[in-house]
């Protein structure tokens, strides 16, 4: 579903003045190709670097940063093969790991880094806590399911084949979550729309690579994550009512931490929280950030 004019004219004001306050575009380079960065938020402050999921990009995040930027550096980086960051031959998820310290270094975090992923970006926020174990000071992952797709999933995602759009309006009014949900607010879902699409000259096309799935195969499998019992962080784990993951999957996923990871849920919420229900959201981004804070 994506708003029509009438709807996006009807955003709060609480929307329209969050995404009046523009980011700072900056990149940075990891393993040879550049990787773009959003940034709010002053300088040299204590930050959160926020990871968006598969095929999606920074912008997801465009409604949601400048609520946390109030008291913290926040940085939200397109992974490689995303948003507008470099397309790579082959993308392992260690890879994504670096970009995201990569990207707290150079967007101006001071100190160690919260890192906040939704769904696949929950998977690379725990590589991060593993691979850079004292390099993080918290980790809050949002609706992960922390399992591949099935071989079936990934024959029929190999078989779609990607088109370019004759307008912006065109390409815009055929974004959908993936997967869908049955409540996109309508004003998040166009802004989050315009910022996917890209124009080739030849026609519209989203901001991702088209051959990502295949380059992450081997051996016709996403290769499994390591083990996340070298992770030093607190983490916190954000269930999604209305998600892909069950409370009994939620705690499963809890007990892969040597510590084991808090478990909280979302009322109401979808797998894509920050597109249906992004006040709580923001809200327990804050209360756990204070929280460890006031450790």
């Amino acid at each position: 579903m994506v708003a029509t004019a009438e709807s996006v004219a009807a955003a709060p004001g609480w929307f329209t003045e969050a995404i009046a306050e523009l980011p700072e575009h900056r990149e940075v380079e990891s393993a040879g190709g550049a990787i773009h960065l959003r940034c709010w938020g002053r300088t040299g402050t204590p930050g959160v670097v926020l990871v968006h999921g598969g095929s999606a990009h920074s912008g997801w995040w465009d409604h949601i940063a400048p609520l946390l930027a109030t008291t913290h550096r926040v940085v939200a980086l397109d992974l490689s093969g995303h948003g507008d960051s470099v397309v790579r031959s082959e993308y392992p998820i260690e890879g994504w790991a670096d970009e995201v310290m990569a990207a707290a270094a150079a967007g101006g975090i001071a100190g160690r880094p919260y890192i906040v992923g939704h769904s696949m970006g929950g998977r690379v926020a725990a590589v991060v806590g593993a691979r850079h174990r004292e390099s993080v000071a918290g980790l809050i992952i949002i609706d992960s399911p922390f399992q591949e797709p099935s071989g079936e999933s990934i024959v029929r995602q190999l078989r779609r084949t990607p088109k370019a759009h004759p307008t912006r309006n065109d390409i815009c009014a055929r974004f959908r979550t993936v997967p869908e949900q049955s409540v996109l607010l309508p004003y998040v879902a166009r802004h989050v729309a315009e910022e996917s699409v890209r124009d080739t000259g030849e026609g519209w096309v989203w901001k991702f690579d088209p051959d990502m799935l295949r380059k992450r195969l081997e051996q016709g499998r996403i290769p499994p994550l390591g083990s996340l019992r070298g992770v030093a962080a607190p983490v916190l784990y954000i269930r999604c009512e209305r998600g892909l993951v069950t409370p009994e999957r939620a705690r499963e996923i809890a007990a892969l931490f040597e510590r084991p990871a808090t478990v909280v849920e979302l009322s109401a919420a979808g797998h894509h929280p920050m597109m249906d229900q992004p006040l709580p959201l923001v809200a327990t981004l804050r209360t756990a950030l204070a929280q460890w804070e006031s450790r």
